[in-house]
């Protein structure tokens, strides 16, 4: 059976050149339950096991799912102490592909993408495991640009306004209903912009499901989807763990659950362990909090688009709804009037 979004032969033929010990012939089988660039797992016949990259189909936002870029930064990323995989290999031959692929190592461990995957491990991993995601978010944060060749990544402006002009006009581009509390939950925040006190690396879109862990170790061992990854606040992405972090009690639903479950850590833990690892003053992370609910709502709705323009890209497991999408500004709304945003 084809693997739609590959040309197989022309793929395999440029994997067994690379020089990365491929055997031919290979396999190819997507994989994950991500909803933006597309992932493959890419077998030989000698069992070796690695991953392989590209950008949705059909019609793409412009700067978005740019694979290339994020080959660069993984690269540029080896050796800093912040866990990634190898990068191995990146093309946009087109005798190979009609868009960039980029093939990486494979690193063994789980995913954490379901419920049913964290309810296989007992509570005392899974507090460990969620412990250790502030850990290695810290990583990130500790990355010298200049030494790792990321000073000129993205802007040094400040990265709130970047992210409301940005992601406000994202959601003008894939829109698929009216959703006016958007449009008012973009005005609350711009009111209430905290100021930028430092500018470090950005993963921005950094949660349980975009990391690789050791159950046995209860540990992240790699951090994967970099596409929106920037220059800017490090507290953005803290507020984004918290957003993609609900909690037993908070009466939401989605794809996020795992951790309700019993032995996840709460926020606030996840905040004292960050805090912990950097001594940063954390005052303003329900406003990071808030945005990044917000723009989770936009890029369900991104993802909800590329969905209905072309069936395809839609994962296993589905994919986001109006209704789910909904849900999210509740909270952010909810979120909003909690932390003080007038």
């Amino acid at each position: 059976m084809s693997v739609v979004g590959l040309d197989e032969d022309a793929v395999a033929s440029w994997i067994t050149g690379l020089g990365v010990g491929a055997l031919a012939p290979l396999s190819f089988e997507r994989i994950g339950s991500g909803q933006s660039n597309l992932t493959f797992a890419v077998r030989d016949s000698g069992g070796g096991h690695w991953v392989l990259r590209r950008p949705p189909l059909g019609q793409l936002l412009a700067s978005a799912h740019d694979v290339g870029r994020e080959y660069r930064i993984l690269a540029a990323l080896q050796g800093t102490g912040v866990p990634v995989p190898k990068m191995l290999g990146l093309t946009d031959d087109p005798a190979i592909t009609d868009v960039p692929l980029v093939l990486m190592s494979y690193v063994d461990g789980i995913v954490i993408d379901d419920e049913s995957v964290a309810e296989r491990l007992d509570p005392e991993r899974r507090r460990a495991i969620g412990l250790s995601l502030p850990k290695a978010l810290a990583s990130i944060h500790r990355v010298d640009l200049e030494s790792a060749g990321l000073e000129g990544l993205a802007s040094h402006k400040p990265y709130a306004e970047r992210q409301l002009k940005r992601w406000s006009a994202q959601w003008e581009q894939s829109r698929t209903h009216d959703l006016p509390a958007i449009e008012d939950l973009a005005a609350r925040l711009a009111r209430n912009v905290p100021e930028q006190t430092e500018t470090t690396l950005v993963h921005g879109d950094f949660h349980l499901s975009n990391v690789i862990t050791s159950p046995e170790e209860g540990r992240v061992v790699a951090i994967l989807d970099w596409e929106l990854c920037t220059l800017g606040d490090p507290l953005a992405d803290l507020g984004g763990l918290l957003a993609y972090w609900p909690e037993r009690g908070d009466g939401v639903r989605g794809p996020f659950m795992a951790s309700t479950l019993d032995g996840f850590p709460t926020r606030d833990e996840l905040v004292e362990v960050y805090v912990h690892e950097t001594k940063r003053d954390v005052s303003a992370v329900g406003f990071w909090h808030v945005l990044a609910l917000w723009k989770l709502a936009i890029i369900a709705e991104g993802v909800l688009r590329r969905t209905l323009d072309d069936p395809r890209n839609r994962a296993e497991r589905g994919g986001p709804t109006a209704e789910l999408i909904d849900d999210v500004v509740r909270r952010a709304v909810a979120t909003a009037d909690a932390v003080g945003l007038n």
